[in-house]
């Protein structure tokens, strides 16, 4: 009777491993399916979506300690999904004919100098940054302007560049509800060696998480706007960068993402800089191939910058 019971624990036990290597594999591949209108739960799910890998290895342990053949047969399933998503971003980057180095420099960072130091050490051709004080624009500038000497800035945004910049204008990606001195948004045109690129430097409004969920719609608003101008962008070779205060999968920065292509390699996780576990901090491209982005030591800011590599041809 003893062992009889036994049996029926341990294969309760297995159909419960089972039952969480499926689920965990079914919200990886369908994570597109989770409903969005309660508190914006596909979307919070899709912010941290690598960080369900995490569970393989621990379902992995459990069906080891519990010798429990189908238990690890089960983790094949979330092992194969995380794989399709994002086994590419592990593979090496080939050549680049520029780079791009995008921060979001937090308005109260106390050293803007050594950050600006540090952004030059990349020695990307072009620098992006957001929340871009009047306070500390002449720090970003007295780093900058020998080897960056064309710029551009519009309200908190802005572009230095070692390549001269024409067609510099404003991006409107204000939601209505936000004060007019809200200015997060420029487009410049810089004259790079192989051929003009269009640049977007941009800084989506922030998210917050409570006890309605994950507050999004701002940042979704501001979305669409900035969706709406790169479709009506007749240049050819684009990069948007900046801070989207989302991921990449993230449904809610569909209208933008969907227009341009992503990182072939790398996470590069940037927020918050303390443990970062997202990358928010983007660098996309269109009719070009962003090969490569990385994650850099922290500033002053609560956000890591992150460098961009981008193949023009």
């Amino acid at each position: 009777m003893v062992a009889i019971r036994l049996r029926r624990s341990v294969r309760r036990w297995e159909y419960w491993l089972i039952g969480c290597a499926v689920g965990v594999a079914a919200l990886l591949a369908l994570h597109s399916l989770v409903p969005n209108h309660l508190g914006r739960l596909g979307s919070a799910l899709e912010t941290f979506l690598p960080w369900l890998g995490v569970a393989v290895p621990l379902l992995a342990c459990l069906a080891l300690i519990r010798r429990s053949v189908w238990g690890l047969l089960a983790c094949l399933l979330p092992t194969v999904a995380w794989l399709w998503l994002f086994a590419g971003l592990w593979v090496p980057s080939g050549s680049y004919d520029l780079s791009v180095v995008q921060h979001n420099v937090a308005d109260d960072n106390s050293d803007p100098a050594g950050t600006a130091r540090a952004l030059l050490a990349t020695r990307a051709e072009l620098v992006a940054v957001e929340e871009l004080t009047p306070a500390a624009r002449p720090s970003y500038e007295g780093v900058l302007s020998a080897s960056h000497p064309y710029r551009a800035v519009h309200g908190t945004v802005g572009l230095w560049s070692a390549y001269p910049l024409s067609d510099v204008r404003a991006v409107d990606i204000r939601p209505a509800s936000f004060p007019d001195g809200w200015q997060r948004g420029l487009r410049a045109t810089v004259a790079a060696p192989d051929g003009e690129i269009a640049v977007y430097v941009v800084h989506l409004p922030s998210i917050r998480l409570g006890a309605g969920g994950f507050a999004s719609a701002a940042r979704d608003e501001s979305a669409g706007l900035l969706g709406a101008r790169i479709a009506d962008e007749p240049a050819d070779r684009l990069l948007v960068v900046g801070d989207f205060n989302g991921t990449v999968q993230d449904r809610g920065l569909d209208p933008v993402t969907s227009q341009l292509t992503a990182p072939g390699s790398g996470f590069a996780f940037s927020w918050p800089a303390a443990l970062p576990v997202a990358r928010i901090d983007q660098v996309l491209g269109r009719g070009v191939e962003v090969t490569e982005v990385s994650a850099l030591d922290a500033t002053g800011s609560d956000h890591l910058p992150v460098v961009g590599r981008v193949r023009l041809g």
